[in-house]
């Protein structure tokens, strides 16, 4: 077998058996396929795309390309939830200890920024001490004392993925069903939770731009997971304009925390309590035990809100922050996270509304402003980001302040110019466009 010849059948839109995926997956694991040859792969599959068969394979063979996570050792059944990327997507931060509160047991890995998305691991990597590498005993033991741990994906799970994802990081290849499926689904199938949880963003700022897409996405690999054997839903949310108000590692966090206070944004709460509802449903806990899905998630739902309210959540947090080594102080003294060197306002030049607030370029600019990656070996500034001072709907003056960027000073005055192309401002206020669009179960 040739890799440039599975190159060039893949190139002219051809299907690869099988055995043509494993020599890939497995050389590239190995190092004995370079980057170059696994680059030119991804681009002709970005270009000609694979049919399920090949994605199935892909998933398969990245899956067991490393360990398979036993998680026996946790009581309950295990939910596991993840994004598929979006700009201020930190539901993970608020979710994770919402759902704790409830009683379902939460093990998860998480991933680190991809492209103009952030990611969860370097958010809470802004949590002075907190630390995202445990191990499998003490990771166990923590869900079991504490009901939640969040660490980074290992070099022993799905390690075919962890290269890959950080090659089609800075070789444009994101924004495909295959690799997007395939990356998701070896690391939820290796993670050893016995439900999956997606949350699968559309619009502007998503991999997947239209719903339609993004269905296609979720049902795919709603089917694989439950094909292998793990009860999975998707919810399909909005990703048009950026989800909450604050952009970038340590500015999320803090948002996280207000949000787990109850005076966080409106979205984020929503989707938030939404989606730990459905994990608590998952779970079976909290009475939702045998219902049917819809009664299921109301009730679910129900609990997570009074998780939230009555202070149950924030506690959770501060514990989870706790057992990981960080500071739980965070939740009461915002001066413990990273301090940005400098920031600059975005001023609106117009009276009018905000009718469009265009998430893949705020989060381009967030990931200009040093927030973020440009190639896979760069360091970030965890302290930078943007602060949205108005989201779509708002009415503005002339002169207003439409977002503030954090960061040094050399990379936020550049960054600002791509931020303000993100806000259009016309005389006419926009209907509201709906947070949740489907459930997919």
């Amino acid at each position: 077998m040739n890799t440039v010849d599975i190159i060039t059948k893949k190139r002219n839109g051809q299907a690869l058996a099988p055995e043509e995926i494993k020599y890939l997956v497995d050389g590239y694991t190995s190092g004995d396929i370079p980057d170059y040859q696994m680059s030119a792969f991804l681009m002709a599959v970005y270009f000609c795309g694979m049919n399920r068969e090949e994605t199935v394979a892909l998933t398969r063979y990245m899956q067991l390309s490393g360990d398979t996570v036993d998680l026996s050792g946790i009581k309950g059944v295990k939910v596991d939830k993840h994004s598929t990327g979006g700009v201020g997507d930190k539901t993970t931060l608020i979710v994770g200890p919402i759902a704790a509160a409830c009683g379902v047991p939460v093990a998860k890995m998480s991933g680190r920024g991809l492209g103009f998305t952030g990611g969860t691991v370097d958010k809470l990597e802004s949590i002075p001490g907190f630390q995202t590498s445990m191990e499998e005993r003490d990771f166990i033991e923590q869900v079991n004392t504490r009901g939640i741990a969040v660490i980074g994906q290992t070099g022993h799970i799905a390690p075919a993925d962890k290269k890959i994802y950080a090659l089609r990081d800075v070789t444009a290849t994101v924004e495909n069903l295959s690799l997007i499926t395939s990356s998701i689904m070896s690391k939820k199938l290796a993670a050893g939770s016995d439900a999956i949880l997606l949350d699968v963003k559309c619009g502007s700022g998503a991999f997947m731009k239209s719903e339609e897409d993004a269905e296609q996405l979720a049902r795919l690999m709603v089917d694989i997971g439950n094909d292998s054997g793990k009860k999975t839903m998707a919810v399909i949310s909005d990703m048009e304009q950026p989800l909450g108000c604050a952009v970038g590692n340590s500015l999320e966090v803090l948002e996280a925390i207000d949000t787990l206070k109850c005076r966080g944004p409106e979205d984020i709460t929503e989707l938030s309590v939404e989606l730990a509802g459905i994990m608590v449903y998952l779970s079976g806990v909290s009475g939702t035990a045998g219902l049917d899905m819809e009664e299921g998630i109301a009730k679910g739902r129900d609990a997570a809100g009074e998780a939230l309210h009555s202070g149950a959540a924030l506690e959770k947090f501060k514990s989870f922050v706790e057992g990981q080594g960080g500071d739980p102080a965070i939740a009461e003294d915002a001066g413990l996270m990273p301090q940005q060197k400098a920031s600059l306002d975005v001023r609106a030049e117009r009276d009018g509304f905000v009718t469009a607030l265009d998430a893949m370029q705020i989060g381009i600019a967030s990931q200009h402003t040093g927030a973020g990656r440009q190639r896979k070996e760069d360091e970030i500034d965890l302290s930078a980001g943007i602060l949205l001072r108005c989201k779509r709907g708002d009415e503005v003056k002339c002169g207003d302040v439409l977002c503030t960027l954090y960061g040094d000073e050399d990379k936020i005055q550049a960054a600002a110019k791509e931020a303000a192309q993100a806000f259009v401002i016309s005389g006419e206020k926009p209907e509201r466009a709906p947070l949740i669009k489907k459930i997919i179960g």
